[in-house]
């Protein structure tokens, strides 16, 4: 009996990825298309964070999309998600925490906790993200886009800021 062959992990690049590199992933703010459910007709729960974060944020997919082929970009990303990922932990659980006034200790219990969860993600997503090409890196950057809770992510660019 035989057994199918085993997909190559480097198959045909996935559709998102053609899309990206015939289309602007920058306006991200228009109309979905008709007939496809997309991350801007959901639900969905997003995050404040500093205008400092949003900044570099702007800087880092900025010099992604303008400058491709340089060998830094992974890295850049890979850094940004993790700051990005400290902000998240800190408004979804220990904002709250703060709100709530649970106390000195059970905050800094679950500082620690989020701490160690927010290197684990981290070390995760560093090794994927500083492996990947420049069209993987250009999806991250479209999702990374899409998360932002206002267009000024894509407005900055545009209009040339920063």
């Amino acid at each position: 009996m035989m057994t199918p062959a085993k997909p190559s992990i480097r198959s045909a690049a996935p559709p998102i990825v053609k899309e990206v590199a015939t289309h602007s992933i920058l306006p991200l703010t228009g109309a979905p298309a008709k007939g496809k459910a997309t991350a801007s007709t959901e639900p969905s729960l997003r995050f404040h964070h500093s205008q400092a974060l949003r900044d570099r944020t702007i800087k880092v997919l900025s010099a992604l999309e303008t400058q491709p082929g340089q060998s830094c970009h992974g890295q850049a990303i890979a850094d940004l998600v993790t700051e990005l990922i400290e902000a998240g932990m800190d408004y979804y659980f220990m904002k709250v925490l703060k709100q709530a006034g649970v106390g000195f200790v059970a905050e800094q219990s679950a500082r620690l906790g989020i701490s160690g969860a927010v290197k684990l993600l981290s070390s995760v997503s560093r090794k994927f993200i500083t492996r990947m090409d420049q069209a993987q890196l250009l999806v991250v950057a479209i999702h990374i886009r899409s998360l932002a809770a206002s267009s000024h992510i894509g407005d900055a660019r545009k209009s040339g800021a920063r």
